[in-house]
């Protein structure tokens, strides 16, 4: 049996595999207490023991977000103190003369300073002064400081100082934190922004993690998804909590590869809509990686897949703002009280109600009937959004829909426009408790050809953790010259790959299963910006791949310029054994007929427009099925809304895959 949990801001999703069979299951979050709906959905389950528990854990990610994390305090080179609020000295808005700026994770007379001082390559030209390490270590005791990031200059080239500093920490009994151990990478205000954000998170995912080892049967592996799509024992997450800011989504991204894959869709854009936030990534072939990614504003070089989110879920609220016009989220109802359909005392409008106004969430089968949802409140509530439109409940719900959906095509033109890739060109694999509700009209909107809803996109996050593999990455700053002598990358890599094999294998992973890969960080001399290439044991095909890389990625390239190598990098895999997606033949396709009708709300030409529309329930879709909408296919898990203009068919791997009719016009916009 395998286990893979994912905890949202509305609802906790599990997937149970066990042998061919596979369960899923949703309980209402607990935010005060994550661990605890948890611990209530493997109850349900009946699960006692499995051969690993995969958990995506949304703990460090909130804990940066609201600021609620542990009190910490940095210590660094002389002169350095003030790294981490200077940053880059950018203005993300140039022309607000009261702009202001997100206070640093840690105050300033947090930041203490030690003598001592390396140059760039790392050779030693003040000495580590002992009396200020220990003036420093006395000071946080003091200040009743949980936990510690250490950041000395140029420690990524000689981590020898750090290492003294971060031992006499951890002797007092500290939680430390050591740029050397979480990222040994050049740029000051990263690599400490990184760290620091390790130390700000550990303490609680300590705890967090540890009480929920102490509560799964203690024969169960515990494993947690990573920001990069892989996994890591509970026990390296607790100490490089860091690198699981992004764990559910990146789980997500993970799961919707997988699946598109079956299907024979490798070019895709996946599209996770929640409670409180939609995450989209761009999957050219692979996942799309990054080291720049940014969580509340921090910097965070760890690697990550590109995921763009936004303050837009089922339950985001609606608001009008100081202008009269409609928003709709950051802001979220959460899972208490939730969307006023819940009947858990909301009074505020949510895309939830919205959807329940047009019809398209039905009462009686949210969560396969489980949970009743309250029409009335939905109605009061978006009423009182159509009063101050001026408009009737049905054209405000379809306002608040719209908002909605601009808000997630400016997070998919981040994903792809921006970087240089048409999403013509890719499919929209539309997945989480919402994903389905929005996925055609977004579609149509930003003129993507096809989506592609999975088997159980509800749970799919839950479900991506089954198939994600280990992953253990690793990185060293080497700045060659475009003329610099390479001999010494064999051994380098061997170093570093040599790590990660000990490391996986320790995971209990079998050795026929660890895999490594090696990259090169390379930029044109004179860049301050690299892309990272595959490194197979040649310079030259490295360099070639970097200019083609760099055509992609900018729109051109010069192959007569020189290349600079900046970092080396290795990524070690433990292979999962992935659940198997069977492929059902085609009997015969059909046109499906639906087990009822009701009337549901869509876009017209002069407004909204009510339609009578076919209901199908999924799990009586077999494949070569094929639907006309407007229809609304309904599941445990979501409920997929296919407008007018719009049909799908259920392919072999059990995906619905849906496109617009051909000579339709499907712009709702």
């Amino acid at each position: 049996m395998l286990v893979g949990v994912d905890t949202g801001g509305t609802f906790t999703d599990f997937v149970v595999q066990d042998g061919t069979s596979l369960r899923v299951h949703k309980v209402l979050s607990t935010p005060d207490d994550p661990a605890r709906a948890i611990l209530q959905g493997l109850d349900e389950l009946g699960v006692t023991a499995a051969r690993a528990l995969i958990h995506g854990s949304t703990v460090a990610t909130n804990a940066v977000l609201e600021q609620k994390g542990a009190r910490t305090a940095l210590i660094t080179t002389a002169g350095f103190r003030d790294v981490l609020e200077i940053g880059r000295q950018t203005r993300p808005t140039l022309y607000d003369l009261r702009v202001e700026r997100d206070p640093p994770l840690v105050p300033r007379d947090l930041r203490l300073e030690i003598t001592e001082r390396l140059n760039e390559r790392g050779s030693v030209l003040i000495g580590l002064d002992q009396d200020s390490v220990e003036a420093a270590v006395t000071a946080v005791r003091e200040a009743g400081v949980e936990s510690v990031a250490v950041c000395l200059l140029f420690s990524f080239a000689n981590p020898e100082h750090e290492r003294i500093v971060t031992e006499q920490l951890r002797q007092a009994g500290l939680s430390a934190s050591a740029s050397h151990e979480v990222l040994p990478e050049f740029r000051e205000y990263e690599r400490t922004s990184t760290v620091v954000l390790n130390a700000y998170v550990a303490p609680l995912m300590d705890r967090y993690l540890g009480n929920l080892e102490r509560s799964i049967p203690s024969e169960t592996p515990f494993r947690i998804m990573q920001s990069n799509g892989g996994s890591i024992s509970a026990a390296v997450a607790r100490r490089e909590a860091a690198r699981t800011l992004l764990s559910g989504p990146a789980a997500g991204a993970v799961g919707a590869a997988y699946v598109a894959e079956a299907s024979g869709f490798r070019q895709t854009i996946s599209f996770d809509m929640g409670g409180t936030s939609s995450d989209v990534a761009l999957i050219d072939g692979n996942l799309t990686e990054t080291t720049d990614g940014r969580v509340g504003g921090h910097p965070c070089r760890l690697p990550m897949i590109d995921i763009h989110t936004v303050g837009a879920g089922g339950g985001s609220i609606a608001w009008f703002d100081a202008g009269g016009a409609l928003k709709v989220g950051p802001y979220s109802a959460g899972a208490s009280p939730g969307p006023a359909a819940y009947g858990n005392g909301g009074t505020e409008a949510t895309v939830t109600d919205a959807n329940v106004v047009l019809g398209r969430l039905s009462a009686d089968d949210f969560l396969g009937g489980g949970m009743n949802l309250d029409v009335e409140a939905a109605r009061s509530v978006v009423g009182k959004v159509a009063e101050q439109l001026g408009s009737s409940l049905e054209d405000a719900a379809l306002g608040i829909a719209r908002v909605t959906n601009a808000n997630m095509e400016a997070a998919i033109r981040v994903i792809s426009v921006e970087k240089g890739y048409d999403p013509r060109g890719f499919s929209l694999v539309a997945f989480g408790g919402a994903g389905p509700l929005h996925s055609c009209e977004l579609a149509a909107a930003m003129r993507i050809p096809r989506v592609l809803v999975p088997a159980i996109p509800g749970v799919l996050s839950a479900y991506g953790m089954l198939a994600a593999d280990l992953r253990k990455d690793y990185v060293q700053t080497i700045m060659l010259a475009p003329d610099a002598d390479t001999s010494g990358l064999k051994p380098l890599f061997e170093d570093l790959s040599g790590q990660g094999r000990r490391e996986i294998l320790a995971e209990g992973v079998d050795e026929a299963r660890v895999d490594v890969e090696q990259y090169l960080d390379m930029r044109y001399l004179g860049q301050s910006y690299e892309l990272t290439v595959p490194f197979t044991g040649s310079i030259t095909d490295a360099t070639l791949e970097f200019h083609a890389a760099h055509h992609v990625r900018f729109g051109y390239s010069d192959p007569d310029e020189p290349v600079q190598i900046v970092n080396a990098r290795v990524k070690a895999f433990g292979r999962a054994e992935r659940p198997e997606i069977p492929l059902t033949p085609y009997d015969q396709e059909s046109i499906a007929t639906p087990d009822r009708t009701r009337d549901v709300v869509f876009a017209g030409a002069d407004g909204a427009e009510t339609r009578e529309t076919g209901i199908f329930e999924r799990e009586n879709l077999v494949a070569g099925a094929r639907i006309n909408g407007p229809a609304i296919i309904t599941q445990y898990d979501t409920t997929t809304v296919l407008p007018p203009g719009w049909q799908a068919l259920v392919d072999q791997a059990g995906i619905l895959v849906a496109e617009p009719v051909e000579g339709e016009d499907t712009d709702v916009s």
